[in-house]
């Protein structure tokens, strides 16, 4: 895949590269990311245990999601475009001694080309609201996994208390993350994300949705997908 048809956003890359060396510091833009993470872990290994299974992390950034997955004992391949986070994440993982995880700097959909129906699962978690083009992405992620095998994906909804509570109040009023991470056009409806997942012959399994607390800083799984929202898929 050429440099101009990579499915990436420059700005997006330099600006998660700027930040890489904050990825491993909880109290850092990140801290989102590492309150989340149990959550979601759990919700993954609750349909699909991961030990001893081969499991790629699409847009893994600083590797905080493949680590853990690792940790559970999955063999855990992390890519991403961001040069310097990767590096990060292969540090961490060295000073970390984690077990059975690598990362490499490769697009999804170069990586579907080279190795179709590799993996046991895939996860593509808070990425597809980054990139040009999300159905891309969803191919790409459905290409990859075996037939039978698991996709799991988050996201944010677009609508207007998505952009109140994920770019107002989380970037500019209670500023959880760096003003400007998230731009409101890229958000996806659950809708939208069923669609791709169909049109890639992807069967939706569950949807849960993420809320937070601000007052207690707690974050929690429920039924409410109106703002951030996580679904699991099978590839039939």
């Amino acid at each position: 895949m050429s440099e101009q048809t990579v499915n990436a956003d420059p700005a997006e890359l330099a600006k998660f590269s700027d930040l890489a060396h904050r990825w491993w510091d909880p109290e850092s833009e990140f801290r989102p990311l590492h309150q989340i993470n149990p959550l979601r872990l759990e919700w993954i290994q609750a349909q699909f245990p991961l030990a001893g299974q081969h499991v790629l992390d699409v847009g893994c950034g600083g590797g905080i999601l493949a680590d853990s997955m690792a940790r559970k004992g999955a063999d855990v391949l992390g890519i991403d475009l961001a040069g310097k986070a990767l590096r990060v994440a292969q540090l961490h993982a060295l000073e970390a001694q984690t077990p059975h995880v690598k990362y490499r700097e490769v697009s999804v959909e170069a990586l579907a080309a080279e190795q179709p129906a590799s993996f046991d699962a895939v996860t593509c978690m808070e990425m597809l609201e980054h990139v040009p083009d999300p159905a891309s992405v969803v191919r790409a992620c459905a290409a990859l996994v075996k037939p039978g095998g698991w996709v799991f994906f988050s996201t944010i909804n677009r609508n207007p208390k998505a952009f109140v509570l994920a770019i107002l109040g989380a970037e500019y009023l209670l500023n959880l993350l760096p003003r400007g991470t998230h731009e409101y056009d890229k958000f996806l409806r659950p809708s939208e994300l069923a669609g791709f997942c169909r049109a890639s012959g992807l069967q939706l399994q569950q949807s849960r949705g993420l809320e937070y607390n601000p007052l207690t800083r707690r974050y929690w799984m429920s039924g409410d997908t109106s703002v951030n929202y996580l679904i699991s898929t099978r590839k039939a």
